[in-house]
């Protein structure tokens, strides 16, 4: 993995230091965000790829021998008890590189996060034109 990790312009670029089978799980784990929020930006956003959409959905990294998946606080709370059998921690899990990722479950807490920022916006709108 290169070492200088640092100044990324796009989600491809963070990718591309990567050894090829690293690639291809953070290219899978890509994907499976983009189709449960379709309607999410891709941005790079302290210096690793995240998606955001009326606010930050998810963000992911590649460690040493994991990828780390943040989909904050809320999700893992909601998740818990599918999400027991990974390391973790309050916003964070780790997909070890030598076991599948478990694109489903990552696919609905995505699609959670993305109701939950909807939700938050609306409340905004809602309060502000009560205002």
């Amino acid at each position: 993995m290169a070492d200088n990790k640092v100044g990324f312009q796009s989600i491809d670029e963070y990718i591309a230091t990567f050894p090829e089978p690293i690639q291809a799980l953070l290219q899978a784990l890509r994907a499976t965000i983009k189709d449960a929020a379709p309607d999410a930006q891709e941005i790079i956003s302290y210096q690793m790829p995240a998606f955001a959409q009326k606010g930050n959905l998810v963000y992911f990294s590649a460690g040493k021998n994991h990828i780390g998946f943040y989909p904050a606080p809320s999700a893992i709370k909601a998740f818990a008890d599918e999400l027991s059998v990974y390391k973790g921690a309050k916003g964070s899990v780790q997909f070890q590189f030598n076991e599948p990722l478990p694109l489903e479950l990552i696919g609905r807490m995505v699609q959670f996060r993305v109701a939950e920022n909807l939700k938050k916006a609306e409340a905004k709108v809602k309060k502000k034109k009560s205002d």
